[in-house]
């Protein structure tokens, strides 16, 4: 089940709800637990198992790791539920790679088992490892109720593409949470917006690089649109379903953190990895750069640092080579950014360095989306006008002219412009602006219906991660 269905935002979401609501504070979390395994084993009834064997084995490491903490055995129970989660995560995700390389660099005939990969598992496994050091760290207690742990563990509003909620972060709502009319509200629309940066925005784009990829028109401007849409897509399908999860936290009564902050105003990959799925960023930032010794250390292993870091990350997309390069690519942009490229980035005028993050964050995600390595090559060099068949043609200009539109509404999407003007305009005209906001939710939750019941692309990007 995704949010962007039918299924449920008219049937699952309202009768959740109803039923929560109705239920008396203190059985919310069953009700919330119920609802989350429903709503992962609609889609994925063999893999949820899993999922409920996981949160028993951290329900009791949690516990352990409580009872041993002043004594000489304190360690070990953190050490073995790490090692088991990451052991179940690189069994799905990663053994069948595993195997290719062998085949590859040892000249082996292994088979493969042809894995599938239970959706959601990266998110969930790192929310669980994130309980396990909390509680070992103190920063948490653990919890003692099996069904709480399991709420934050499986609770669907985040559950299948984050954002990463830390334990931590969520302890005492699991106890006390706030409702509100004003607060459900805010969530109703934080889902509405993020539901049509998803089905009105994120889908569109997806067709104009399905048509790239159809025609292979080969021209300039084709690898430019293409580019353009594709880092758009990537951008608007993620953030949106943060938003919508964000907003599903807050009509329970949750408050998650953001996800995303216009990452692509930003003026160096530095602040643009501060912008850009920043519960990823900080969880690699907090239980692995730091723990390493981050910056405290000599330069070669702050070196060091940031290339594990971020082939982690990169790994942690995806077990492809094209995600490793993508995130070691990162890691050298920070380093350099950090070192030789600081004072010119700062002498350079504020549009160049968004032309630079911008140009940097394209080319990333043409590396991102290739399914190899003579593809991602092709596209990079055609973007500057490199072994291609021409500037432009009849076809790219067909889609340049069908999609500007929604290109030009991308664009500004990507902004904080319309949030700076629609506060302007709240201050100015409250009760007028009240009651337009209504209009055009409204609006756009039936439009977005009516694309969902008519269109068949309607894929989430991070559920295979």
């Amino acid at each position: 089940m995704v949010f962007s269905s039918i299924t449920f935002i008219y049937y699952f979401l309202p009768i959740v709800i109803l039923i929560y609501y109705i239920t008396p504070k203190k059985y919310r979390n069953l009700i919330l637990l119920i609802s989350s395994l429903i709503f992962y084993f609609w889609g994925e009834p063999k893999y949820g198992i899993l999922m409920i064997i996981s949160i028993i084995s951290m329900y009791i490491h949690g516990i352990l790791i409580e009872k041993f903490k002043k004594t000489k055995y304190s360690k070990l129970p953190v050490i073995t539920g790490v090692l088991l989660s990451i052991g179940i995560l690189f069994y799905f995700k990663y053994f069948d790679f595993l195997i290719e390389n062998i085949n590859l660099w040892l000249n082996k005939k292994i088979d493969t088992l042809g894995i599938v990969l239970p959706i959601g598992i990266s998110f969930y496994t790192f929310q669980m490892i994130s309980y396990l050091i909390d509680v070992y760290n103190k920063k948490a207690k653990a919890q003692k109720n099996i069904i709480k742990l399991a709420t934050y563990i499986a609770l669907f509003p985040q559950l299948i593409a984050g954002p990463i909620v830390r334990y931590s972060d969520i302890e005492k709502q699991l106890d006390n949470r706030e409702y509100s009319i004003e607060k459900f509200a805010k969530g109703i629309r934080r889902f509405i917006i993020g539901l049509s940066k998803k089905v009105l925005l994120a889908n569109i784009y997806g067709e104009l690089t399905n048509a790239f990829l159809e025609y292979n028109d080969g021209t300039v401007l084709f690898y430019w649109l293409y580019g353009l849409a594709n880092m758009m897509q990537i951008y608007f399908d993620f953030s949106g379903y943060s938003d919508m999860a964000i907003g599903l936290g807050k009509m329970l009564g949750f408050e998650f953190l953001e996800n995303f902050n216009y990452p692509y105003i930003a003026k160096s990959i530095t602040e643009f990895w501060r912008r850009w799925h920043i519960s990823l960023s900080t969880f690699f930032r907090d239980y692995v750069y730091i723990p390493l010794g981050g910056n405290r250390v000599s330069k070669i292993k702050w070196v060091r640092n940031i290339l594990i870091v971020w082939t982690l990350t990169g790994l942690w997309h995806g077990a492809a080579y094209n995600f490793i390069i993508w995130g070691v690519m990162f890691g050298i942009l920070l380093i350099l950014e950090k070192t030789i490229l600081k004072n010119i980035i700062e002498k350079m005028p504020n549009f160049l360095k968004h032309i630079y993050v911008l140009l940097i964050v394209m080319i990333s995600f043409v590396i991102f989306n290739g399914e190899s390595g003579n593809e991602i090559i092709e596209r990079i060099i055609g973007l500057f006008g490199i072994n291609v068949t021409g500037i432009l043609s009849n076809t790219s200009i067909y889609y340049l002219q069908s999609y500007l539109v929604i290109l030009i509404i991308g664009i500004i999407g990507c902004t904080n412009l319309i949030k700076e003007v629609s506060e302007r305009v709240n201050k100015k005209f409250n009760k007028i602006s009240n009651i337009l906001e209504i209009f055009i939710l409204f609006s756009l939750l039936i439009l977005c219906s009516a694309y969902i019941i008519d269109g068949s692309f309607n894929p989430f990007l991070y559920f295979r991660f």
